[in-house]
């Protein structure tokens, strides 16, 4: 089987809460999707989906997808899309770094590869481990009111682990967290996520102002070292995710015992096939993880539930199905949310029928 064309789309999403806003004054209130096709010889197609939380948040810029991809697009076509290792090879040696291109063209062959072995993703990620896991949500910086409103109203929705977006001045953030523990219940998760939107002194400001609540704090600064400073003031669990972008950084953040869980997304790390071997790599090193994307619609959603799926429970500690904050749905059969849970779904492939007719005409066209 080889790779004969490769067609790619961009769709843009539209939050239905309106504006999602973290450290820095970031806020986005629509995003651009890149979705990948790959057609095969023997009239095999998987998809692919990468979207970044706008061009601010870390090295991704989502105009650029399409030119990324016409530069390591047609290194691929002839190709055997089965063979992952060679495909990530190719791409490695033609574009250095630049992960979030290469993401949705590995993920659209781990599809492919599924289709033709009649099994779904996770199975081949290393087995089905749950039917379903938990879900965070997201909350959007803003009053310390506010804040608190909306995780009372997602409660309702199923949602028990909130991920607190956090990063501004010590006094706000404080008073941020404080209000949302008061509506908190028992069984509740809170994630302080900063974003790395404070100065280490911030920093240490809110943790030792927070002494004696229950919480975890993700990502407090922007550099590794920064974060050991808070994390050698803090008694709270850390949770590290920006600065983790591949197994380099993640062994050198294992090794000064800098984080307690880590946050993995795919783009981010490349596409599947990087981020299960760092996957299995943290659950040797006995670490929790976060699975995730950056943003994404259904198609990353069903990506993200098959490598959650495929993890040993007991290393699991949250995900997010970003498929509920956007107005546009691709994939009518992708997994919804139900009760604060997402269920892994069970057909080959990424298990989900994407409407062609939805994404209107390719941007870029190899073959």
């Amino acid at each position: 089987m080889k790779i004969k064309q490769i067609n790619v789309y961009q769709a843009s999403y539209k939050l239905l809460d309106q504006k999602y806003a973290w450290s820095r004054g970031h806020a986005v209130s629509s995003f651009v999707s890149t979705i990948v096709k790959i057609s095969t010889d023997q009239g095999l197609k998987g998809f692919a989906e990468v979207c970044p939380l706008g061009s601010a948040y870390m090295d991704a810029y989502a105009r650029g997808v399409p030119e990324g991809i016409k530069e390591i697009g047609p290194l691929l076509l002839g190709q055997d899309p089965c063979q992952l290792n060679v495909i990530n090879d190719l791409m490695d040696s033609a574009l250095t770094g630049h992960s979030y291109i290469k993401s949705p063209l590995d993920m659209a062959c781990w599809d492919i590869l599924g289709r033709a072995t009649g099994v779904p993703v996770c199975t081949l990620l290393g087995g089905r481990c749950v039917e379903n896991f938990p879900l965070y949500r997201a909350i959007s910086q803003g009053s310390s009111k506010e804040m608190a409103e909306d995780v009372e109203r997602f409660r309702e929705e199923g949602y028990r682990r909130f991920q607190l977006k956090v990063g501004g001045e010590p006094d706000e953030d404080i008073r941020r967290i404080k209000a949302v523990q008061e509506v908190f219940q028992p069984g509740d998760i809170l994630v302080a996520d900063a974003n790395t939107g404070w100065l280490t002194h911030k920093a240490i400001q809110v943790v030792n102002s927070l002494e004696g609540e229950y919480l975890y704090i993700e990502q407090p600064c922007l550099t590794l070292e920064e974060c050991l400073v808070v994390r050698s003031h803090s008694r709270f669990p850390i949770v590290l995710d920006e600065v983790i972008n591949g197994v380099v950084p993640l062994l050198r953040a294992y090794n000064q015992r800098a984080m307690d869980v880590v946050n993995l997304k795919i783009s981010r790390l490349g596409g599947l096939t990087k981020t299960k071997k760092i996957r299995d790599l943290c659950e040797q090193l006995g670490l929790a993880m976060t699975i995730e994307d950056s943003w994404g619609g259904d198609i990353t959603t069903a990506a993200i539930a098959h490598l959650v799926g495929s993890t040993r429970p007991e290393f699991y500690f949250s995900s997010t199905d970003f498929n509920s904050y956007n107005d546009l749905h691709l994939a009518q059969d992708a997994p919804r949310r139900k009760q604060g849970l997402l269920e892994v779904p069970s057909k080959p492939g990424l298990g989900i029928s994407v409407d062609e007719k939805m994404l209107g005409k390719p941007v870029l066209t190899l073959k």
